[in-house]
């Protein structure tokens, strides 16, 4: 409920109090006598008042009546209402950079030594679709279409294509209240629909995807203290295993991936600068356990190796620029401070009207 509306009802209710009041002095008062008589005296006439205005059994205590409004409060949620459809657009650009070295030895002897310098830039653009299935309960569909750049010593390229499906629900189990924060639980299927990596020719192309189906289960927390807003999150991710490769790099033939289990959160803040203008600061971290690879090498031997834990972070600054009154379009900027993470990032995000 917006404070214009909880102010209107609010005045409205004093309204009808006053009116009731009114209305009931005027029934219980006694009607005028055409002349004094001479047998009541002044204390009968002062106790027959007294009785006729006070409270009798089944009149309504209007200071209940008060207290009632004043508390009375219909549901309201954040998302969407049941019904409603919103479309958004996100349009995003990450750079990484990396120095990769390679040494090999031969009888504890360097035989071969390289650096090689890679550059990547990342361009995608994401269109999600909302549908309000009740007031509490938000369907979400995101389709990505991603762009990469590679340059490298060793390639040069440029792919293009869809990056992964996701499909999302976000459930908010409590309705918005004064004094606790906001709760809402969210659920993610990705797909993967991108081009895998474990599925690609080295030298010939670039994965548009991460290569494996995941869940992520998720709960987001945010707490309105006019006029700053604090927000968190948690989540976690499991990806499916993909079998039946048949990849081959270095001399050996990727047969298997077992990704490991991630854990997120971040945490945030956003600063109404005025009634138009809001900025943000927000903080995110993940980690992921290493993940299982199933090998062949040159000999027909398996082999089983496991990658390195990940863990990539990044700080967020966002501006949020109201146009319209049903139209804000948000710019940020993200800076890495892993090796794991993107060296920086630039998004600009807007909902879409039709």
């Amino acid at each position: 409920m917006s404070c214009f509306t909880f102010t209107l009802r609010l005045c409205l209710s004093f309204a009808a109090l006053a009116l009731s009041a009114a209305h009931a002095q005027d029934a219980a008062a006694p009607p005028p006598a055409a002349a004094s008589s001479p047998a009541s005296s002044p204390a009968a006439s002062t106790e027959a008042a007294r009785e006729a205005l006070g409270k009798k059994e089944g009149d309504v205590d209007q200071a209940k009546v008060l207290k009632d409004t004043l508390s009375a409060t219909d549901k309201q949620y954040s998302l969407l209402k049941a019904g409603k459809r919103a479309l958004t657009y996100d349009l995003t650009y990450s750079y990484i950079g990396q120095q990769l070295i390679s040494a090999s030895f031969t009888d504890q002897t360097l035989t071969q030594f390289a650096i090689q310098n890679t550059r990547g830039h990342t361009v995608t653009n994401t269109i999600s679709a909302d549908y309000g299935v009740r007031d509490n309960l938000t369907a979400n569909l995101t389709v990505p279409l991603v762009s990469k750049y590679s340059q490298s010593e060793t390639f040069s390229g440029l792919s293009n294509g869809i990056g992964d499906i996701s499909l999302g629900a976000r459930f908010q189990p409590f309705a918005l209240s004064r004094t606790l924060p906001a709760l809402t639980a969210t659920g993610t299927l990705r797909l993967a629909t991108g081009r895998s990596p474990f599925k690609t020719i080295e030298g010939q192309g670039l994965a548009t995807g991460a290569g494996y189906h995941g869940v992520t289960l998720g709960v987001n927390a945010s707490k309105v203290i006019d006029p700053v807003a604090i927000f968190g999150s948690l989540n976690t991710t499991l990806g499916l295993p993909v079998k039946h490769l048949s990849q081959t790099r270095n001399g050996q033939t990727l047969r298997e991936v077992h990704p490991g289990p991630s854990v997120g959160f971040g945490i945030g803040f956003a600063y109404a600068l005025s009634y138009n203008i809001s900025t943000t600061l927000s903080f995110q971290e993940s980690i992921s356990a290493r993940t299982r690879l199933k090998l062949v090498d040159a000999n027909g031997n398996n082999v089983d190796t496991k990658t390195s834990s990940q863990s990539s972070a990044m700080v967020n600054l966002g501006l949020g620029v109201r146009v319209s009154p049903v139209t804000t379009m948000n710019f940020t900027v993200g800076i890495g401070l892993t090796t794991d993470t993107p060296d920086f990032t630039v998004g600009m995000n807007m909902p879409l009207h039709f």
